[in-house]
């Protein structure tokens, strides 16, 4: 089982008992990337070479680093992804360095990160819940799967929904299963259709220009040793999580950590002003400190506080003012709530959703 999964699952379970440990917080600060993606009338074609004309608009992300970012050492190959959008669909490419490409698995919905993989995620709106992944190997097995919460937050997924729509090819730069030679890379290449998110993502779907989803790439990267002519795992050696925009902690579920990425007009693709995020999104992420406090409170007392000082935070400081968030309570649950001049009043609920009010 992958090793952000058993951290997840093993540290919250709903109900968790009294003294059940600690809540796991991202540590670093809260810094995820941008990436301004391109409005492209031309559609590449889905063949996995992005030396398609098509991605010549599209700039490379940064390198990935590990998944706790600046707290372990850096990948010692190289993955970077591009995207592309328009109307119809959203597309991503990547580029995996890899001197052995290997895979083994070739049944729909496999764990997939069981092989090397590549991996995508999606939460269109940013509440951290219903979101949308994929995992590809290098044989081109999918693994789509569809995420009602974060584990955190009594995981549940729904394995049986299907990337309806989606076209995805595999590139290689080398031989698969071949540890006679070697190799250079693969590469990954799809083609997410609007219509794939539009149900779940209660935002404009297709976005408009200027708008922006939560977004990450991860990369799971095993060391293997060659056996009678086949790749075989080193047994007891964790697998490696490379991703874009690191999260702090090896949790990939955690979806506020992940990046924004930026529907633009062409004309603004090299616009720094473009990737300008509204205040309201430090004001979220001051919510989120305040469910992870929370988390931890229920963990250390089996209850939730209506008490700011009892979660040992401050209040939210905009502008050179304080806003103390409202804190209400009942036996199970929590709601926090923060209003702020000019802004949809922000919520978060003990599930861990953020929404918002609409001003009136």
């Amino acid at each position: 089982m992958k090793t952000y999964l058993c951290l997840i699952m093993c540290a919250w379970l709903p109900g968790a008992l009294l003294g059940a440990g600690t809540f796991p917080v991202p540590a670093l600060p809260y810094a995820p990337l941008k990436y301004p993606c391109p409005y492209s009338s031309i559609e590449p074609r889905i063949d996995g070479d992005l030396d398609d004309p098509a991605w010549a608009a599209a700039p490379w992300s940064a390198s990935f680093t590990d998944i706790e970012g600046s707290l372990k050492p850096a990948p010692y190959l190289d993955t970077r992804v591009k995207m592309l959008w328009n109307e119809h669909a959203f597309f991503i490419g990547a580029r995996l360095e890899e001197p052995h490409i290997w895979a083994k698995l070739t049944e729909h919905d496999s764990v997939i990160f069981q092989d090397n993989d590549f991996e995508v995620f999606i939460d269109p709106n940013g509440d951290t819940h219903e979101y949308f992944e994929l995992e590809l190997n290098a044989l081109g097995t999918l693994w789509d799967l569809f995420l009602i919460k974060p584990y955190r937050d009594a995981h549940s997924s729904l394995n049986g929904w299907e990337a309806l729509g989606a076209s995805y090819a595999i590139g290689l730069a080398g031989t698969l299963n071949n540890p006679a030679d070697r190799d250079t890379a693969w590469y990954v290449e799809l083609r997410l259709p609007w219509s794939l998110f539009a149900e779940m993502a209660h935002t404009p779907c297709p976005p408009r220009p200027g708008d922006y989803w939560r977004v990450n790439f991860s990369r799971v990267q095993w060391e293997t040793e060659i056996r009678d002519g086949d790749y075989v795992k080193i047994p007891d050696k964790p697998e490696y999580n490379w991703v874009w925009s690191p999260q702090g902690l090896v949790a990939m579920h955690y979806p506020e950590r992940w990046g924004y990425v930026f529907f633009l007009d062409n004309a603004d693709v090299a616009n720094p002003a473009a990737l300008q995020l509204p205040d309201k999104e430090n004001a979220r992420q001051y919510l989120r400190e305040v469910y992870y406090a929370q988390k931890q409170f229920w963990s250390d007392h089996g209850r939730f506080s209506s008490k700011l000082r009892d979660l040992k935070l401050s209040p939210y400081r905009q502008g050179g003012r304080s806003y103390k968030p409202r804190l209400e309570k009942t036996s199970r649950s929590y709601i926090a709530t923060l209003a702020l001049p000019g802004f949809p009043v922000l919520v978060i609920e003990s599930d861990g959703r953020l929404s918002e009010i609409p001003l009136p």
